[in-house]
């Protein structure tokens, strides 16, 4: 299942972004209201999602200035990667475009109770970028 949020247009460059997205620590501000007892490094973060289940992410890959790939660690549902792909916006270099989207490897029955929480967090996560970045 892949779940594409919606493209924002971020008043930054892609190195600004992509250095931004590359530090853990900087997440919780992304992340929606469901997500608590937040705990990070530059290289992993860990948190409970209410009433569902607790998950530590690292990073997978990153792919200087272009795109960020992130795993979940340890004990999961369902295997799962969230991706951060950055654009260069055509029309002005010192914006970019950013978009969030999630692969995830479940089957048809869980997918329907994932897909609503997994494309809340990618918009969400799409969101606050473009609010930190106005």
């Amino acid at each position: 299942m892949k779940i594409e949020g919606k493209k924002v247009n971020l008043n930054a460059d892609k190195k600004k972004i992509f250095e931004f997205l590359s530090d853990f620590n900087n997440y919780e501000k992304l992340m929606p209201d469901q997500i608590i007892n937040w705990k990070s490094t530059n290289d992993s973060c860990s948190f409970t999602i209410k009433n569902m289940a607790d998950l530590t992410l690292v990073f997978e890959e990153k792919n200087a200035y272009s795109s960020i790939k992130i795993l979940p660690e340890g004990k999961v549902p369902f295997k799962f990667s969230l991706n951060v792909v950055l654009e260069e916006d055509s029309l002005n270099e010192q914006k970019t475009v950013a978009g969030v989207n999630v692969d995830a490897d479940i089957n048809p029955m869980l997918a329907m109770m994932a897909k609503r929480p997994f494309e809340n967090l990618v918009n969400v996560i799409a969101e606050n970028l473009n609010s930190i970045f106005a």
